[in-house]
């Protein structure tokens, strides 16, 4: 059965916030928080694709100490992640309670 999609976002945004690095937790999870409840499945699909990259790829790629791989550049929310701004995003992740119940 497929998985409800609302419960989707709310897996993929509490895993975005608990990556393992505090930069990719940053990073990923105000992502989520900004784009998540907007994303269709095959959104979903791509950023979930994106959570199976180890965060030390991830945080090169996205931080343009490595170039992107050539299968992540088709990724559209690859794409979107790159041209997110962090630092101007709100902080809404689980110290605020951003996340609700999982």
């Amino acid at each position: 059965m497929a998985e409800d999609l609302e419960i989707r976002r709310r897996r993929l945004r509490y895993q975005s916030w608990y990556r393992g690095c505090k930069e990719t937790d940053i990073l990923f999870g105000k992502f989520a928080d900004a784009w998540i409840d907007r994303f269709d499945a095959g959104q979903l699909d791509a950023f979930e694709a994106l959570l199976d990259e180890s965060d030390v790829d991830l945080y090169n790629w996205l931080s343009g100490r490595e170039p992107l791989p050539e299968d992540l550049a088709a990724n559209p929310v690859m794409q979107m992640m790159m041209q997110f701004d962090v630092a101007t995003a709100p902080d809404r992740g689980l110290a605020e309670g951003g996340l609700g119940s999982v």
